[in-house]
């Protein structure tokens, strides 16, 4: 009996013990207040997704940007003479019919620059005259522009040559450019085919060399027979007179077909030196 009483009291005391360690730790009264509890944010399951930057280009290291060109301007044509002329280069003719011989004198004079002596004796003008002729076909007995360029190369200041340009502009520039390339004086035919002059030089805008449509806007010429002229053509400028293309136009004037035979067409004649 007594153990069984035990073991009852043993059960007893073990219930009470369970029944203390379920109970709270503090008592709580109906009045005391209890502090909300807030949930915090749940937090997503996949984070927010960033921008991706696009892919960078691939480029090799060879590859580096050129910067744009800026157009350089042209250069603008500008003022430009040239002149063979010096102070005894004028010879005039010592008759009506000898300007071809007195214009290669002065061709010679404008050429020569070593000292060799100046061209103007009238024996060796009658000489030139003979020697031009003799190689001029239908002049009426006179000299022609392939006389006069003959007896210039011969005479060793060529080679010269005739040629016709048949407008008076593109005439003015096939002179001033024969004048810059080569160093030497240009024959002028005038009064249609029947006198003839020297063209010394040139004043222009821009240079012959650097601008194909550059513009002749003076021209030093020499005329043989100053101070006489002409009364059907007008009077003879003085030596090395710088003209105006219209006053040139008025005593350069083309070439009359029936005034001498020549396979050249119409045109302004220039005896005109040649490179070589």
């Amino acid at each position: 009996m007594n153990g069984a009483r035990l073991r009852l009291l043993a059960w007893l005391l073990g219930l009470v013990t369970a029944a203390a360690a379920c109970a709270p730790a503090v008592s709580l009264d109906e009045g005391t207040p209890v502090p909300s509890v807030s949930a915090a944010p749940a937090q997503p399951a996949v984070a927010e997704a960033l921008p991706v930057p696009p892919p960078a280009t691939a480029t090799t290291s060879s590859t580096v940007p050129v910067p744009a060109q800026v157009p350089v301007p042209a250069p603008a044509p500008e003022a430009f003479a040239l002149n063979l002329y010096r102070e005894g280069d004028f010879v005039p003719q010592y008759t009506f019919d000898w300007c071809v011989a007195a214009s290669i004198q002065m061709a010679h004079n404008l050429i020569d620059d070593t000292g060799g002596g100046t061209w103007a004796d009238r024996a060796q003008q009658s000489e030139l005259w003979e020697m031009a002729r003799a190689r001029s076909s239908e002049s009426f007995n006179g000299a022609n522009p392939f006389g006069w360029a003959q007896v210039l190369t011969l005479s060793g200041m060529g080679p010269y040559g005739v040629v016709s340009v048949p407008d008076y502009q593109e005439a003015l520039r096939t002179a001033a450019r024969a004048i810059t390339e080569t160093g030497r004086p240009v024959g002028l035919v005038m009064w249609s085919g029947r006198h003839a002059w020297v063209m010394s030089g040139f004043e222009s805008v821009g240079d012959p060399r650097q601008f194909p449509d550059f513009q002749v806007t003076g021209i030093h010429v020499l005329d043989p027979l100053y101070p006489y002229g002409s009364g059907q053509w007008g009077p003879s400028p003085a030596p090395n007179a710088l003209l105006t293309p219209e006053q040139l136009a008025t005593q350069f004037v083309v070439r009359e077909p029936r005034r001498w035979s020549s396979s050249l067409p119409a045109g302004y004649l220039l005896v005109l030196p040649q490179a070589g």
